[in-house]
């Protein structure tokens, strides 16, 4: 990535929320393995118009499966190991729809398909990159946008705030290790999804800061500085993941990891979630939220799996 961004080299890539697999791809617009649409920037066809009625059944774990690891959470959240640690699910589906076609109908700013492994859509930025600016934009908080009420709720409630603030500083200290002028430009603004099961309001604040001259020869260095992504992972980072790998049991693999294209001179990447994987013939979406000492465990089971959704209606 470092070398490519010198050279000025477009490229696509991938990299697994543990760091341990990743892909980079030179000219990806010219390949067909792996298709994307990052903001626009893409290798594949234009979305259908319509499709066809389709069946999408999620069989998540029991409420007291969750619970189990959400008090695992909660107690190193209690010892002080950590302030905010992202907890989430592996929930298997059933569904008439192919990767290709979820891929092809999903209405996200990031989509991703490698075909018979995963198709991500995702709404969150993790960094922008251009003109010497380096911008990222933390989602926390989400609610169903037909609640009554559900604009000021998300924004009232005392742990939606505690939550999004941390993340917040979070991300406003890891920008700080490879920028300078680090401000917040916008906080806790609002933003309409559209999905299968109706629509929901998801808040997000935007931070940014200024490179340093010579940031196109180190794109790969600074992702890699700022990795894991802080809003799926949680603060302080180190402590956080242990606590993690303690209470999921398993590696996430791509899910909460991140990818990006650079065109040549611009660089964007996303975290990715909104995520369903491919093990076999058996499909998983995978989906979680931000716990911390004043959370709820049951409010957080539901959120979970009110994440699990397509972004796309029937016709």
């Amino acid at each position: 990535m470092d070398e490519a961004g010198r050279v000025r080299t477009p490229f696509l890539f991938g990299l697994q929320f543990e760091e341990d697999e990743g892909f980079f791809l030179s000219h990806p617009l010219s390949q067909k393995g792996v298709l994307f649409d990052i903001n626009g920037e893409c290798n594949t066809t234009p979305r259908p118009e319509t499709i066809d009625p389709f069946h999408f059944r999620a069989e998540p774990e029991t409420y007291e499966t969750y619970r189990k690891r959400f008090e695992m959470v909660m107690r190193g959240l209690h010892r002080g190991d950590s302030y905010l640690t992202n907890l989430t699910i592996r929930t298997p589906l059933q569904t008439s729809l192919t990767l290709e076609e979820i891929f092809h109908h999903s209405k996200a700013r990031y989509r991703l398909l490698i075909p018979g492994r995963l198709v991500c859509f995702s709404p969150e930025c993790f960094v922008s990159i251009s003109e010497g600016r380096i911008a990222t934009f933390p989602m926390k908080g989400t609610i169903d946008a037909s609640l009554p009420g559900a604009r000021e709720i998300i924004l009232n409630d005392p742990k939606e705030i505690a939550e999004h603030n941390t993340i917040v500083d979070l991300l406003r200290n890891d920008l700080s290790c490879v920028a300078r002028r680090v401000t917040v430009k916008r906080f806790r603004y609002l933003e309409k999804l559209s999905t299968n099961q109706g629509e929901i309001l998801q808040v997000s604040s935007e931070i940014e800061g200024t490179l340093p001259a010579n940031y196109q020869e180190q794109l790969g260095s600074l992702i890699f500085a700022l990795l894991p992504a802080g809003s799926v992972s949680g603060a302080p980072k180190e402590a956080t993941l242990r606590l993690i790998r303690a209470a999921e049991g398993k590696p996430r693999g791509f899910y909460c990891g991140v990818a990006g294209y650079f065109d040549g001179r611009s660089l964007d990447t996303f975290v990715m979630i909104r995520f369903i994987e491919q093990c076999d013939k058996q499909l998983f979406f995978r989906s979680g939220g931000g716990i911390t000492a004043n959370s709820d465990s049951l409010s957080e089971y539901r959120e979970a799996i009110q994440k699990i959704y397509l972004p796309f209606q029937f016709s």
